[in-house]
């Protein structure tokens, strides 16, 4: 099924894919997973579900099989019909469909349709080329448990005897002690000492900035003269379409990143299927548009499409 792959390739750019008259595929993100209890590392992705209710064609899918296929948006439409024929057909005969890199689709019991998603594909280019892998827990106990029963054969223990047989031990102590207690007092004067002196300085130079910035005088003799920008208001009833959005905060997204790449990209508003639509940019003249249009398709995206309407001012 050739349409199957087309809705296999749409996945990795969208979020929502309609088959119209038959139901949309979504996908949501999900990060890395780590199984604890078989101490498995799963690789971030997308998961895959079927929503039957959603069927009113956006024009996603039948634009971009007739782009791939260069043939007419009408034409296009015919061919996902077939398909999504076939399938009820099959659906009815109670086979189970199964989409190349989708999933399987079949009917319950309950007459209700079930999806299960393909494990082959993550619809996610992050993930390209991680796979599943599973790595053995890490024991530290062990090398404790091998110094303590080293220190049970070996210990190390001062008794009465050396003791007393290396009295120097316990004058040298003593002499340790002595010395510490020294180094500890002169280690503190030497420290009010550089204390003392940091503060002297700070004051000193406290004392000349202060000096520095009372002689210190501004002028500006030739001040800039000041810049008027004048935008113009893009307006025009002929419309380069970059995408449309059932959630608004993806198409705030797809129109911050055009307006970041330079395009005049406005969101033109929400279209009778409840999609908010961004455009790349608009004119009055439509031999203009269809040349930017060509441009656009060649350089940014193949997909977009011209769309005529006049908006309300």
């Amino acid at each position: 099924m050739q349409v199957s792959t087309y809705i296999n390739d749409l996945l990795y750019r969208y979020e929502c894919v309609i088959v119209p008259g038959f139901g949309a595929f979504l996908t949501q993100y999900h990060s890395a997973i780590i199984d604890e209890a078989s101490h498995t590392f799963y690789p971030p992705g997308k998961t895959l579900l079927f929503n039957r209710q959603l069927q009113t064609n956006d024009g996603l899918l039948a634009n971009y099989v007739a782009s791939v296929e260069n043939c007419s948006y009408e034409l296009a439409l015919q061919k996902i019909r077939n398909f999504t024929g076939k399938l009820s057909l099959q659906l009815a005969e109670r086979q189970r469909i199964s989409l190349n890199n989708i999933g399987e689709i079949y009917l319950n019991d309950e007459h209700s349709i079930q999806f299960i998603p393909s494990e082959k594909d993550t619809f996610s280019p992050v993930s390209f080329g991680l796979s599943i892998f599973t790595a053995p827990p890490i024991s530290r106990e062990v090398y404790q448990e091998a110094t303590l029963e080293i220190e049970k054969k070996a210990p190390l223990l001062f008794t009465s005897e050396a003791r007393e047989s290396r009295p120097y031990l316990k004058y040298a102590a003593i002499g340790l002690i002595a010395i510490s207690i020294m180094g500890l007092g002169g280690l503190k004067m030497y420290e009010g000492q550089v204390e003392k002196h940091n503060f002297v300085e700070k004051q000193k130079a406290n004392t000349m900035l202060e000096n520095q910035i009372q002689e210190a005088t501004f002028v500006i003799e030739n001040p800039l003269p000041i810049l008027n920008l004048t935008l113009p208001k893009q307006s025009g009833n002929y419309h380069l379409v970059a995408g449309a959005f059932r959630v608004e905060q993806n198409a705030d997204k797809k129109l911050q990143q055009l307006i970041e790449k330079g395009f005049a990209a406005k969101s033109i508003g929400v279209n009778k299927y409840g999609l908010h639509m961004i455009v790349y940019s608009s004119h009055e003249n439509r031999l203009e548009a269809q040349k930017k249009l060509r441009e656009i398709k060649n350089s940014e995206n193949e997909n977009a499409w011209l769309l005529v309407k006049e908006l309300a001012k």
